[in-house]
């Protein structure tokens, strides 16, 4: 279960997620520090540590629309948060994917601040007002790689897996 601690509207861009002016940062180890620059309350939350692992990022539709820049989903990913969102912009969602970041695709969500929501492999249960949401769920190859940890990871764990070596 996790709670919500940021909401955002429709078509939120990579460019509010990770600003341009820090695309000279590209580790992914370092970019997080940079995750919604520009609006100073939540960054000041994610940087101080009061953001905890499996909470969640709630936006509406179109989710990461813009550029194709993968910082925008490793900087997320730097600090554990869940995204769940009406609709992910498509290049934004393969990145998420390729850098194991959990999203959640929930069409009719209704969430607030402060709300705690359980994700299950079919919907998400609002705690706090007691109303559930179906879920899409991502197609199995999509979610396999997600729960390696990122593409990087799941090519790693298939060729141990063909050398008969088992990972951990």
């Amino acid at each position: 279960m996790g709670k919500v601690v940021y909401e955002v509207g429709n078509d939120i861009s990579t460019d509010a997620i990770y600003p341009g002016r820090f695309m000279a940062t590209v580790l992914p180890s370092e970019t997080p520090q940079f995750a919604f620059a520009d609006e100073k309350e939540f960054n000041a939350k994610l940087t101080k540590g009061e953001v905890a692992d499996g909470d969640i990022l709630l936006a509406a539709n179109n989710f990461g629309c813009g550029s194709s820049r993968e910082q925008a989903a490793s900087c997320l990913k730097g600090y554990g948060v869940i995204v769940v969102a009406r609709g992910f912009a498509r290049i934004f969602m393969q990145n998420a994917v390729n850098l194991g970041l959990q999203t959640v695709v929930a069409p009719e969500i209704e969430a607030s601040v402060g709300d705690e929501l359980e994700i299950t492999q079919t919907e998400v249960i609002n705690h706090t007002t007691g109303k559930s949401y179906a879920t899409i769920a991502h197609p199995p190859a999509r979610q396999a790689i997600i729960d390696a940890g990122g593409l990087i990871a799941y090519a790693r764990k298939k060729l141990l897996e063909e050398k008969g070596v088992k990972s951990a």
